[in-house]
């Protein structure tokens, strides 16, 4: 099912007549059978976008498409949605199989069958064994798959999870984002993912979405966007440790720190700039700057490494062979992996 949102706009109005625009002209396809991960920070407009396609918010302005199906104004319970909220919203005093079945109770179908759907939906996510207990007797991970199963057994059209691993610990997030990518593969069903964790997005979504203030940044595949962002705020949102920033500027296609540090060479016109480099995209280099080490961490196969640059502190990834043991660290940066941000818009310039 292709969802589209059609220059989709929500104005929320305080007591004091304040207007506030959670999402801003929001025009997005998705495709059929994708996992669309809707990213960025609280406040962003992720989840208010999720309750608009769930019916859930009244658009301010925009269309809401399912396939050719305009359901902007159709209550959510007839656009054939599945929805998985943060907190599981599950009934203590139910078992699991009544939980699951519950969506079921006011449709038209026989008991057997409806049976047959909760243990096909129980098996398809790993909880067939636990249909007899209640939710306090499951774990974090297995209540989540019990909301997962309650929303994919009327057969929804739309899958829509609302930050669904946030109350899981790091262990338990990690093997349950791998099972609702495993789960979404199996169905088909079109995936909508709210979160504002970067690695559970880039690590499950064939696209994303990245938002600020009801604003679309970008959208692309995870690596593309992380690649090749399109602003800078794109790029200091994605990338563990953080992109490093730093003020510098461009002469003759050397680019220079504030203090006249040369960092690399881009052929851009003269001129001011913000400069961004990942820390995975410095290598140690003979031939390169001697840094001021302030700190050094050894994290396995990779190097962890904080200096000063003109004033601002900056990460370096090596590979850890290529430091241990050197009294003298030389790093450069990769110049193709230079990014370059316009001083005053912070859009990308190369």
């Amino acid at each position: 099912m292709e969802i589209r949102l059609q220059n989709l706009t929500k104005i929320f109005t305080d007591k004091a007549g304040k207007e506030t625009r959670a999402v801003d002209d929001l025009t997005v396809t998705i495709g059929s059978g994708k996992l669309i991960g809707l990213l960025g920070p609280s406040g962003c407009g992720k989840s208010t976008t999720l309750f608009m396609i769930a019916g859930l918010f009244k658009p301010s302005g925009g269309k809401i498409f399912f396939g050719d199906d305009d359901v902007t104004k159709l209550a959510a319970e007839k656009r054939g949605i599945g929805l998985v909220f943060q907190n599981y919203a599950l009934y203590p005093h139910m078992t699991v199989r009544q939980n699951i079945m519950f969506p079921l109770e006011n449709i038209n179908i026989k008991r057997t069958e409806a049976l047959e759907l909760v243990q096909e939906m129980a098996n398809l996510v790993d909880i067939g064994e636990l249909l007899d207990r209640k939710p306090a007797q499951l774990s974090g991970g297995q209540q989540q798959r019990v909301a997962i199963a309650r929303a994919l057994v009327k057969k929804p059209r739309v899958l829509l999870l609302d930050e669904p691993l946030s109350n899981l610990d790091a262990r338990l997030r990690l093997q349950t984002r791998e099972e609702i990518k495993r789960i979404q593969r199996e169905t088909g069903i079109t995936t909508i993912f709210v979160t504002h964790d970067q690695e559970e997005a880039m690590s499950i979504s064939d696209e994303m979405v990245v938002l600020n203030f009801g604003v679309q940044q970008q959208m692309d595949h995870p690596q593309e966007i992380y690649n090749n962002p399109n602003n800078l705020f794109v790029a200091k949102f994605l990338g563990n440790p953080p992109i490093n920033i730093l003020n510098g500027h461009v002469k003759n296609g050397k680019i220079y720190s504030d203090a006249d540090i040369l960092l690399g060479e881009k052929d851009v016109p003269d001129g001011e700039y913000t400069i961004g480099i990942r820390p995975e995209d410095f290598k140690a280099d003979p031939e390169g700057l001697e840094i001021n080490t302030i700190d050094l961490d050894h994290i396995g196969r990779d190097t962890l490494i904080r200096f000063e640059l003109s004033g601002v502190q900056i990460r370096a990834l090596v590979d850890s062979d290529s430091v241990q043991g050197h009294e003298t660290i030389r790093l450069k940066a990769k110049s193709k992996k230079i990014y370059l941000f316009d001083a005053e818009t912070g859009d990308v310039v190369q």
